[in-house]
Parts: structure tokens; C-alpha cells; sequence
């Protein structure tokens, strides 16, 4: 993947990166990410954040149209344990995940403090608007400058995606989190984002569900112990149990395998 990363400023350069199979990913905590995009739209710079978890990093891998697809995205971070792993295998270690249904947090917080404004784009019926009273109620004073939860099909219809360019051009937030899931949101991001430049946008799956309460988000211990993946597939097991069962395993052994061969100098990061 020919990623054209670019952050204004040294702040990136500050934090660095780690390469993990050919995609840089942050190398900061949850915080500093939050912090390092909040002085981004500060300094009237827009951006595309992409998390990545195991899934997606096999998406990237194995098919050239995703890869393309968040080619001109400008930060990358961690979302999945496997590979804050393998960057420890790698001797690169990443300091934790830095994933989007916990960013949806700490950013909007950030936002908050700052008199900044957030929309959210997509979810399930009804939970952009309950999300976003959620995020009111914890951090007062924060605005939201609108919700919108496009129809079924949207993706087919290009009027449909025009009007929701326009909504967001005269909406004028300064965050925009879309949660349609990997590769649904990204490839809305990229048909859209131009329509508020200054904005940063951020794919955050499920998050509306988990902010609202639709969804339970697996308890603390079960994070720490690196199983939020199962119990996920224990809420959607129809749409996520051969992803996360059947073929996530094998790429994540291949991953933490290559990541501990490049260590010694017997491999190279490259698609797996």
C-alpha cells in the first residue's frame, strides 16, 4: 500500500509510526492520538483517520481495491490486539490499541473542551441521534452539528450521496464519525470528504450501538485478555463468525510469526 500519510507540523514526527505488513500505524496512546487530531483541526487542518484491526489488515493485504481505497487517508492507527502484538514481536512496540469505539470518546471529549463540533453519520436507525445525546450529557457544552442515518441502498445511488455531502457542507463540523462499518464508511469518506475539507473524519464500525446502549461492549477484563473479538461474534454471530473464527486465526498466526521473524532479521514487512 502506497500510503500518503502527511500531518502538518511535527506532531506525527514526534509520536512516529510502526510499520505493521506495509501500513504505518500511529505509535501514541489513545490520548495523544485525540490530542494530535484535536491540534490538527486547530490549525485548520482536515483529515481521514483509518482504524485498523486484524480484519482490515487482512483486507489490505489481500485485496488491491482496499488498499486503494484508504491510500490517501492520513493517519492509520491500531484498533485490533494482534497487532499492538506484533509490533512487540517486531521489538517496535506500540504503547496500546487505539481503537474507534474508544476514540469516539476521548476525541469528542477533546472536541468538547475546545468548543469544536462533531457529527455522526450512519449506525443503526435511530442510534446517531441517541449517541449523540449520550455524548451531550457527558461532556457539557459540546455541539453537535447534526446526525444522519443514510437508507438502505444509499451506496447505489449517487444522489443519495450528494445530499449527504451537502448536509455535511452546510452542517460544518469539525469531526465527522461514520459508523457503516469496514469498507462501507471508508469508501463514503472517500466520496465525500470533500465536502468539508477542514473536518476530520473517522470510521468507527459499531460505535454508535456501544455509545447508546443497543450494543453491550465486552467487560474490561475480557479487553485486557485480548477476547473482545469473541464476544463480538457472541452479539453478530451470523455476519462475524467465519471472519473472526475461520479467517482471522490463520492471518493472525502468519502475522505475529512474520512480525517475530523480521525481529531477527530472517524476514521483511510485506503482504501476507
Amino acid at each position: 500500500m502506497q500510503n500518503q500519510t502527511s500531518i502538518t507540523g511535527n506532531s506525527l514526527t514526534q509520536l512516529g509510526t510502526v510499520n505493521i505488513s506495509g501500513v504505518p500505524l500511529l505509535a501514541a496512546s489513545e490520548i495523544d492520538c485525540a490530542k494530535l487530531i484535536m491540534a490538527e483541526i486547530n490549525s485548520g487542518h482536515g483529515g481521514w483517520c483509518v482504524t485498523v484491526n486484524l480484519d482490515i489488515l487482512r483486507q489490505i493485504q489481500t485485496n488491491p481495491d482496499v488498499s486503494k481505497l484508504i491510500e490517501n487517508s492520513n493517519l492509520f492507527t491500531a484498533d485490533g490486539i494482534s497487532l499492538v502484538l506484533a509490533s512487540w514481536l517486531r521489538g517496535t512496540p506500540l504503547p496500546e490499541r487505539v481503537c474507534g469505539c474508544n476514540l469516539i470518546y476521548s476525541l469528542t471529549e477533546q472536541a468538547a473542551q475546545s468548543g469544536r463540533s462533531i457529527f455522526l453519520l450512519g449506525g443503526n436507525p435511530d442510534t446517531a441521534q441517541k449517541a449523540a445525546e449520550v455524548l451531550k450529557q457527558r461532556y457539557p457544552g459540546l455541539i453537535v452539528a447534526g446526525t444522519y442515518y443514510p437508507p438502505f441502498g444509499f451506496e447505489q445511488d449517487s444522489q443519495q450521496i450528494e445530499a449527504m455531502a451537502q448536509l455535511i457542507r452546510s452542517a460544518k463540523p469539525d469531526i465527522v464519525y461514520v459508523a457503516l462499518g469496514f469498507p462501507k464508511q471508508e469508501k463514503l469518506i472517500n466520496q465525500i470528504r470533500h465536502a468539508c475539507p477542514n473536518a476530520w473524519w473517522i470510521g468507527v464500525g459499531v460505535s454508535f450501538s456501544y455509545v447508546c446502549g443497543e450494543f453491550q461492549r465486552a467487560p474490561l477484563w475480557v479487553q485486557r485478555l485480548a477476547l473482545e473479538t469473541f464476544y463480538r461474534v457472541t452479539l453478530e454471530p451470523r455476519r462475524l463468525a467465519k471472519r473472526y473464527l475461520v479467517i482471522g486465526p490463520p492471518f493472525a498466526a502468519r502475522l505475529l510469526i512474520s512480525s517475530l521473524l523480521e525481529r531477527f532479521g530472517m524476514g521483511k514487512a510485506h503482504p501476507l
